[in-house]
């Protein structure tokens, strides 16, 4: 069930009406989506490997309607209302990296089912903070897809198909390349386990809560995005796929270990430290992954915060996706932050992609409120924030508008 007592849907009735007016009938369909948080598995996905993320208590919330006309109109708090028609429904170049595309390859995908596009109005707002690393493009994609897939009739759609809709979404209208653990979390909603090495991933559910143990899931915005770190990001998986390839493989879980042990030298001579490094990365992060995942599963929390410093220190010195040298490391800076206060207690890692964006922090219950206070002092009010999990996955149902 959907809250629509959330003060988040007040705003967004009132964004409706302001945009669009009273909707024609009282039956409308409310809309929930989630931003999400990756607890484990640091540049796996786009291996093949294993991932856990969690769906988070920040969100899409809106209100949907039929409009009776043959467009889509939305309104996003805070950002110009727009609109988009059905006569043609492929990616546009003049709409890449905006709203309007994700809208339209939604509405792309939604269609191939065998849906009869029609109109109608959707009003939200959106918690999820933009930049900061916890998919705001993800939960606005499946907030599309779940109002497209209550208002056309058809088939169900599965969280998983949900998800590769998304992908699909950002990759080819919006032109972002990205993996589909984001758009997975956000459709699933709770703590998920996810092994990406099939084209239908595998996946499995876990209900936790990370207070009810004694720590709070902090994520701290670093003050930098990604965007100055492109060329160092986008180097990740171009070099562990240049290591699969020598194997003759496109990924890197299609690769043997003891093969890649008994060509080592080669290997390095060939691609250089690095590459070899971030292999060996691929391989105990994700043994890591399995090994916190069996601890959340046995209410080991102990255990989970060992594993998680590993990972941390994993990406840290063989990801090496934390800092690329030189006198500007935010995320590095941060991280040091975080240790400082920590002193070995709780956990802290890389978030994400890595470079910039965010870092995560698993800090013990009785000394959250002063963390989050002096990174707030460190870093700027409102750049560490305590999340929970939200069960609810990216969903829409019919509600009365009273």
């Amino acid at each position: 069930m959907i809250d629509t007592t959330a003060p988040e849907f007040a705003r967004a009735r009132e964004l409706f009406v302001q945009e669009f007016g009273e909707p024609a009938s009282k039956d409308v369909l409310a809309v929930y989506a989630p931003g999400r948080s990756e607890i484990a598995g640091n540049h796996t996905d786009h291996e093949g490997g294993h991932v856990i993320a969690g769906a988070v208590n920040v969100a899409v919330y809106g209100y949907a309607a039929p409009n009776g006309l043959d467009v889509i109109r939305v309104a996003d708090e805070g950002f110009p209302t727009f609109q988009i028609s059905f006569d043609d429904l492929s990616a546009h170049e003049d709409e890449k990296v905006s709203s309007a595309s994700l809208m339209r390859g939604m509405a792309f995908k939604l269609a191939e089912t065998g849906r009869t596009p029609a109109g109608f109005d959707f009003a939200f707002v959106c918690t999820v903070p933009s930049g900061g690393g916890l998919s705001s493009s993800a939960a606005v994609e499946a907030a599309y897809g779940r109002v497209m897939e209550a208002l056309w009739p058809g088939r169900d759609i599965s969280p998983v198909e949900l998800a590769q809709m998304s992908q699909f979404a950002e990759n080819q209208h919006f032109g972002k390349p990205c993996g589909l653990m984001d758009q997975l979390a956000v459709c699933m909603g709770g703590l998920a386990y996810m092994d990406f090495r099939k084209a239908e991933p595998k996946t499995a559910k876990l209900d936790f809560d990370f207070d009810a143990v004694g720590v709070a899931l902090c994520l701290v915005d670093v003050g930098c995005d990604h965007s100055p770190f492109t060329d160092d990001y986008a180097a990740v998986p171009v070099e562990m796929q240049q290591v699969a390839h020598e194997f003759g493989c496109n990924r890197l879980c299609e690769v043997d270990e003891a093969a890649f042990d008994t060509r080592l030298p080669e290997l390095r001579e060939k691609l250089g430290d690095r590459a070899v490094l971030r292999a060996i990365h691929y391989w105990r992060e994700n043994d890591l992954v399995d090994a916190r995942w069996k601890a959340l599963n046995d209410n080991d929390i102990d255990t989970f915060l060992e594993l998680t410093r590993e990972s941390g220190a994993s990406s840290g010195m063989f990801l090496q996706n934390v800092s690329n040298g030189g006198s500007f490391q935010p995320a590095m800076y941060a991280l040091g932050l975080a240790e400082r206060l920590l002193k070995g207690r709780g956990a802290s890692r890389i978030h994400g992609g890595g470079f910039g964006g965010s870092i995560q922090c698993f800090v013990p219950l009785d000394m959250v409120d002063a963390f989050m206070q002096q990174m707030n002092a460190w870093l700027g009010e409102g750049s560490c924030r305590h999340y929970t999990i939200s069960e609810n996955g990216a969903c829409a149902e019919t509600t009365t508008w009273a």
